[in-house]
């Protein structure tokens, strides 16, 4: 996991571990995607986690959890680590179970893009596939039951109420964001699926600076197409998160997270999932109402997950 002056150099050394690469990720300023009604005065950035090693912001917390885990003792000879996943967290801890010799089994939707399948795959994670139109509750509920019928293999790391998720980006990303912007930070704008991110980051910008905004991303509707976002309404509430927390909730339909997404890639040059593409146009719908300000949007990982997906299935 990342801390404050581990990476602060001029190019980075030899690390002793992949996992000491967890954090540190770049803030990229967006202009070509910005609409000209948009006041100038109005600055957007980019926080690309797609730059961890697993490709995600998941792996910060997946590290988190893990080391939580073992810390308590938990996590001992024979016992395997289990958890449900959208898919990046899923990735995340099968890398960090790889890198640290612990067996990991992960429940999923059948329907997450296939990249997702093969990369858990790939690192030898055992994966149990779930009803798609139960989404992530599914892959909780199957998750719960296994581990009640043996209790004595597993350990459940339980990314939704975990509070070392949480801690991940308050030791971490709301850090980084912080001194990234020099502290000229006014709205942070994050997706929520766990709540984590925005739990943890917008927990720690507030410590620097109560009146920075903490605006959360969902999906418009309970049936929709964008991996990785949960519709809090109509789903298991992540028991880490806390909407009374936030200052805003923006809700974004499929469709225009789908296009920005494209865009993101065809005017920017950055490869995004369509979770990427939904934050930031929520964040543009804020940035209309603004004269001033400097946005951070959480990018939470790269789009090489997705090509098989409907945002770049015309290509």
């Amino acid at each position: 996991m990342w801390v404050l002056g581990q990476h602060d150099e001029a190019y980075r050394k030899i690390r002793n571990s992949i996992l000491n690469l967890v954090g540190n990720t770049p803030l990229v300023r967006l202009r070509k995607v910005i609409p000209s009604y948009i006041s100038p005065k109005v600055e957007i950035y980019a926080k690309l986690e797609s730059f961890n090693p697993g490709g995600s912001v998941k792996d910060r917390p997946a590290l988190s959890m893990f080391l939580d885990a073992i810390e308590k003792g938990l996590i001992k000879e024979g016992k395997v680590v289990i958890d449900a996943t959208s898919g990046n967290t899923g990735i995340a801890l099968a890398m960090v179970g790889a890198c640290l010799g612990v067996p990991v089994e992960l429940a999923m939707p059948a329907n997450v893009s296939e990249e997702r399948k093969r990369i858990i795959k790939a690192y030898g994670a055992k994966v149990y596939f779930t009803d798609p139109l139960e989404g992530t509750d599914g892959a909780i509920l199957f998750v719960r039951e296994k581990v009640s019928k043996e209790p004595e293999k597993y350990v459940y790391l339980d990314q939704y109420n975990n509070p070392a998720n949480w801690r991940a980006h308050f030791y971490s990303t709301g850090i980084e964001i912080w001194n990234q912007t020099g502290g000229k930070i006014t709205h942070l704008v994050a997706g929520i699926g766990t709540g984590g991110t925005i739990m943890g980051t917008g927990r720690r910008l507030k410590v620097y600076n109560p009146d920075i905004q903490i605006i959360g991303v969902q999906p418009a509707y309970p049936f929709h197409g964008i991996e990785g976002l949960k519709h809090i309404e109509s789903s298991i509430k992540p028991g880490i998160f806390d909407e009374t927390f936030l200052d805003r909730t923006i809700f974004v339909e499929t469709e225009p997270a789908y296009e920005m997404t494209k865009r993101l890639a065809r005017e920017e040059g950055i490869l995004a999932g369509q979770s990427c593409g939904a934050a930031l146009h929520a964040a543009l719908e804020l940035a209309k109402e603004l004269e001033e300000g400097v946005i951070v949007v959480i990018f939470p990982d790269g789009g090489e997950k997705y090509l098989t997906t409907a945002p770049y299935k015309d290509l």
